[in-house]
């Protein structure tokens, strides 16, 4: 099985495999499976276009997603059509790097993710100057440095996803009616990272 489902929450797919994480972690397929989770059912040639590349190609990317169980097929409006859709909007693979193996196959998908979300980033700086103050303002790079222990770190980034996925569960992507007016799709895409662990950490104080 690709995809095993969160016993707290069964509409989140926990990555566990690190074959199946290996088949996402390639730019066009996180550029595909995010255009077909946001807009909804889509062809590979509607993909194709969207993403300035063939149906060929589309179609490759489209059927190594479905194999590894991130899209599953659509109703089509007729027989010729075939779309494709998402089977889920939010994924985890926390837990992945309990092995060698599966924790570089986290790293890497880490990365791509990393890299396209700083490009989505890149392209806001663009054209942010031109927005309103609320979003000019607001949507940006925050940092903060602070001495925290394993346990508090766990709790600091379960209570950030705590906030966010009541927002997640009630305002689908692909469906706009639940989209309130006004709004815009964001990414809140945030980078949790500690220095190495340093034995002289662990000597007691002079004096």
């Amino acid at each position: 099985m690709s995809f095993e489902p969160s016993a707290a929450d069964p509409r989140t797919h926990v990555l566990s495999d690190p074959r199946t994480i290996r088949a996402l972690a390639h730019p066009l397929r996180v550029d595909l499976y995010a255009l077909i989770g946001r807009e909804g059912p889509l062809t590979s040639a509607e993909a194709g276009r969207r993403l300035g590349i063939s149906q060929a190609l589309a179609s490759h990317h489209i059927r190594q997603l479905a194999r590894h169980g991130f899209l599953t097929r659509a109703p089509g409006r007729d027989n010729r059509e075939h779309p494709w859709q998402a089977v889920s909007n939010s994924m985890s693979w926390r837990g992945a790097g309990s092995t060698q193996e599966g924790a570089a196959a986290a790293a890497l998908l880490e990365r791509v993710f990393l890299e396209a979300a700083v490009n989505r980033y890149l392209a806001w700086q663009q054209v942010r100057g031109g927005a309103e103050p609320s979003w000019r303002d607001t949507a940006g790079v925050g940092f903060n440095s602070v001495h925290l222990t394993g346990d508090e770190l766990e709790h600091l980034v379960n209570a950030i996803d705590a906030l966010i996925k009541p927002y997640v569960d009630a305002r689908p992507m692909d469906d706009p009616a639940t989209h309130p007016e006004g709004s815009r799709l964001v990414d809140l895409t945030y980078l949790v990272s500690a220095e190495p662990h340093s034995a002289a950490a662990d000597e007691p104080p002079e004096g």
